[in-house]
């Protein structure tokens, strides 16, 4: 039997087992995936463990998604360009990173019918995955990303990657047409960005990558301040589809079961 693996700290809210396993069982396929909570000083082990084919792959979620690139023997395009992997496999016995965050993010957008062409984005956080969410955005043709951290040095730390994007203040006044929290806040029902958006108009396209809880505080008040909403359950569904397809050479059916499994 396969094993695969999802790590991360904290991963108790990670539903990715939940998802693989259910296509696992619905595809006849001989394998189980399972969740496993790791310190970085574990990251070698588990690639070794790729290594010597005792795991067949592996997801990567916070906060490992760049610390486990030095133990890896390849990246794909996606990856080297935003310096994140969430999908390990062994190919030509090479252990490669790959990027799925991108597709993930980009089809949850085209699914929302939201076109971001031409729109100024700005993005709340700059951890995991952010790097893959602009990667996304440029691809998408959107005029402007706009980078806001509590921490702005890891802000500017990804204009050594996209030179363009520009970073403001955490609190400074909020002008957007779409606005994506990519923060950890909102994983606890107490969690408040405690941002200001008394200025913000209606019809905007508030999007959070949290997707349990499927309404974060975030998304409430973007809904309550009359705007469009859509929270992060469609990337994840895709994000992993493709893992899956990398894995398995199986593309399994998106339909209203899968959906509702992750509620």
């Amino acid at each position: 039997m396969k094993k695969f693996l999802v790590i991360g700290n904290p991963i108790d809210h990670s539903l990715s087992p939940k998802l693989h396993n259910y296509w696992i069982n619905n595809n006849s396929i001989n394998a189980i995936y399972e969740k496993q909570k790791l310190n970085e000083d574990e990251l070698e082990q588990i690639i070794l463990q790729i290594r010597n084919k005792k795991i067949s792959g592996v997801n990567v979620t916070v906060p490992f998604k760049k610390t486990v690139i030095p133990y890896l023997d390849e990246l794909s395009h996606e990856s080297q360009k935003t310096q994140s992997v969430n999908t390990i496999y062994l190919k030509d016995n090479k252990v490669v990173g790959h990027n799925t965050d991108i597709v993930g993010f980009e089809t949850s957008i085209k699914k929302s019918e939201y076109d971001p062409n031409n729109k100024e984005v700005l993005i709340l956080g700059a951890g995991g995955v952010v790097p893959s969410i602009i990667f996304a955005l440029i691809k998408m043709k959107v005029s402007k990303i706009k980078i806001c951290n509590r921490t702005k040095e890891k802000a500017e730390n990804l204009k050594k990657i996209y030179k363009n994007i520009e970073i403001i203040d955490w609190g400074e006044t909020l002008n957007f047409d779409m606005i994506i929290n990519a923060t950890s806040l909102g994983l606890k029902e107490t969690d408040n960005l405690n941002l200001n958006f008394s200025s913000v108009t209606r019809n905007k396209f508030f999007y959070d990558v949290i997707y349990n809880p499927s309404e974060t505080n975030f998304l409430k008040m973007g809904r309550e301040l009359g705007n469009k909403t859509l929270n992060g359950k469609l990337m994840f569904i895709y994000q992993a589809l493709s893992a899956f397809n990398i894995w398995h050479n199986q593309k399994p059916e998106i339909n209203e079961n899968v959906i509702q499994l992750l509620d």
